[in-house]
């Protein structure tokens, strides 16, 4: 399992159900990387994405609380047992926000591919902080890159108890 995500400077990752920043160089790999595989997010994050639908060319798993949840061309799990029940045994898996969901998945991820963005801003969602976690090593710095007046670098960590 991996988890993707674009963080500001001190890990935030939205506000408002919404991300802080929108990067197509960042989306573009976003897609390449989740194409073809398994996402897992929450009911939230199925929400802020465009018309609330899954993501294409992709399995969509959302884990929600809700017990009546029901949408289009998404499995529905109730709690992150199912989710990794629905799950077993793939490789190609991302878990893709949002907060909550990071947090409850961390542990079962081998590799985090994390856009590192130069720039905060207010933020009420954060991704946890792979530089303070036992285990999580950087493992690819990545290269500073620019658009739109942001410097960005895409980062890969692993962690190393798996």
């Amino acid at each position: 399992m991996n988890a993707i995500a674009a963080v500001s400077a001190d890990w935030g990752i939205g506000r408002d159900n919404d991300l802080l920043f929108h990067i197509r160089e960042d989306m573009r790999r976003f897609r390449e990387l989740t194409s073809g595989g398994t996402v897992i997010m929450g009911r939230k994050n199925l929400d802020s994405l465009p018309g609330g639908r899954p993501l294409p060319q992709r399995r969509n798993i959302v884990i929600t609380r809700q017990p009546d949840f029901t949408r289009e061309n998404i499995e529905v799990a109730h709690s992150i047992a199912e989710a990794l029940r629905l799950t077993e045994g793939q490789e190609d898996i991302w878990v893709i926000g949002g907060g909550e969901i990071y947090a409850a998945l961390l542990p079962y991820c081998k590799r985090c591919h994390i856009t590192k963005i130069d720039a905060s801003l207010p933020f009420d969602t954060a991704f946890p902080n792979l530089n303070t976690l036992p285990n999580w090593r950087l493992l690819s710095p990545g290269v500073p890159k620019t658009e739109g007046g942001l410097t960005y670098r895409f980062t890969e960590y692993i962690n190393e108890s798996l």
